[in-house]
Formats: structure tokens, C-alpha cells, sequence
């Protein structure tokens, strides 16, 4: 036995610290400086499932759990929009056993969405961004199961970046762009960033905030035109162990830097 096994704190105790530092963090927060929009790259899943000798997949399991915590947490907290970068589109090119156990958690998960009290009660449009024709089509079925029973929520927003990359929505847009000049319903003098913006996925909509966990300090495709003026947080926990307080320290350092956008 380590000697520093002597000082650990029994569970019970450990808990009650623990809450007593969430109260402390929510106390710390400013209602009226809370990110309206939260991106979060949910990274790490795979490398803390290698750490306790588990398959990939049992990773991305463990990660669908905290998903579930972190729509709690960011409702609590007042955030009004979550876009989670779930799967790239250069993640198809991984291990075809890890893809398919991927497909099935999302189209297993998406569906229980569209009958999660908790979404119904926080009255949470739910939608998926990306390109789907690349997904399957059980993940497509659960996907617009989730996206019609929620169609006509406008409270919150959770946003599921799936078969998603940054730089083919900016082309998407361009593409969209360029219909409706050649249908006549656009003069290309007229395009602008607030167009451009309009028809990205997220339709105008930038994140205040972006997190991504598990240690890296890049953003991997994600979000690339709307984040010209996001807060970066970055944080070496993986995605799994992500934990509330870790949540709440990072929205109560974004309120404590200036926001100038350029200016």
C-alpha cells in the first residue's frame, strides 16, 4: 500500500466536497454572461477504453453517457445551444468493426431522443448536421424520428455533428450559393458573410464557446467558419471522464476573458 493511499478521502466525504465545489462554481457564474452557444469536440473516448484495456467502442459507450450528463449540465448552467462533433467524415476511414458499433450507439441513442422526457421538458430542437446520404440508413431513420418529434421546439437547440466536416460545409454552402445565382434569385454582388453564414449547417448560428477534451489543441474540421471569434477552451481529460465541475470552471474562465471580436 502507497503512503498516499493513508491520506485519500473516504467516498462519501470525496462526494460531499465534491458537490459543495459545484455549488460553489454555479454561485461563481453570471447568468447574464453565460455562452448562448457551446461547441464541444468530444475527443478521447477511444484512448480512455485503451487505458482500461477495452474495446473502442465500449469508449464511445462510455462516452454516450456523458453526452447525456452534458445536455443537463449546459441546460442548468443556461447555455441555449450545443453542437457536439460526434463522428468526421474522415472517421469512416477507421476500422470497419469500430464504424459500425458507432453507428448502431448513434442510431440506438437519436431514437431514445425523440421520447427523452428531459428533451421534451426543456422543450430542445434536436437536429443532425452533415453529410447524411453517407450514413446508414437505421442511423437516417433514427435521426429523423428524433428531428420530427422535436421540430417544433425552439427553447433550446443540440445540434449532432455526424458524417460532418467544416471545410465540406463551407463547399455545401458555396454550392447552394451558386444554385440560386444561376436561378436568378441571387446577385452574387449581394453575397456576403451573413449569407454565407445562413447557409452553413448551423444557418448563422456561431459558437460563443468551443471545448475540446482529450488533450489536443486543434479544432479537426469542426466548425471552421463559425468559430473566426470563439473562445477555445482546451482540456487533457478525456471525453468519458468529463465531469460537471469540469463544465462549470470552463464556462467561469470564459467569463472572465474580453470578448472584442477584433475590435
Amino acid at each position: 500500500m502507497s503512503l498516499l493511499s493513508h491520506f485519500r478521502l473516504p467516498q462519501p466525504m470525496t462526494e460531499v466536497l465534491y458537490r459543495t465545489y459545484e455549488r460553489r462554481l454555479l454561485h461563481e457564474i453570471h447568468e447574464d454572461r453565460v455562452p448562448q452557444h457551446v461547441g464541444v469536440v468530444m475527443d478521447g473516448n477511444r484512448r480512455l477504453a485503451r487505458s482500461l484495456g477495452r474495446s473502442p467502442w465500449e469508449g464511445h459507450e462510455l462516452g454516450s453517457r456523458t453526452v447525456e450528463a452534458l445536455l443537463d449540465w449546459a441546460g442548468d448552467a443556461g447555455v441555449k445551444t450545443l453542437t457536439l462533433y460526434a463522428f468526421s467524415t474522415e472517421n469512416f476511414s477507421r476500422p470497419a468493426a469500430e464504424v459500425d458499433a458507432l453507428m448502431e450507439i448513434f442510431a440506438v441513442k437519436l431514437a431514445e431522443l425523440a421520447t427523452d422526457r428531459r428533451i421534451h421538458d426543456r422543450q430542445v430542437h434536436v437536429e443532425v448536421l452533415g453529410r447524411l446520404e453517407m450514413l446508414p440508413r437505421p442511423v437516417r431513420d433514427a435521426i429523423r424520428t428524433a428531428e420530427e418529434a422535436t421540430a417544433h421546439y425552439d427553447r433550446h437547440r443540440l445540434n449532432f455533428c455526424i458524417a460532418y466536416g467544416g471545410r465540406q460545409e463551407i463547399i455545401d454552402a458555396v454550392r447552394a450559393l451558386i444554385d440560386k445565382v444561376q436561378a436568378g434569385d441571387l446577385d452574387p454582388e449581394d453575397i456576403d458573410e451573413e449569407k454565407l453564414g445562413k447557409h452553413l449547417y448551423t444557418a448563422g448560428d456561431d459558437p460563443d464557446l468551443i471545448i475540446r477534451t482529450g488533450g489536443e489543441s486543434r479544432l479537426s474540421n469542426f466548425l471552421l467558419y463559425q468559430s473566426a471569434y470563439s473562445e477555445l477552451f482546451f482540456t487533457d481529460v478525456f471525453f468519458p471522464a468529463f465531469r460537471k465541475i469540469d463544465f462549470l470552471r470552463i464556462i467561469r474562465a470564459y467569463q472572465q476573458r474580453a470578448r472584442r471580436f477584433g475590435k
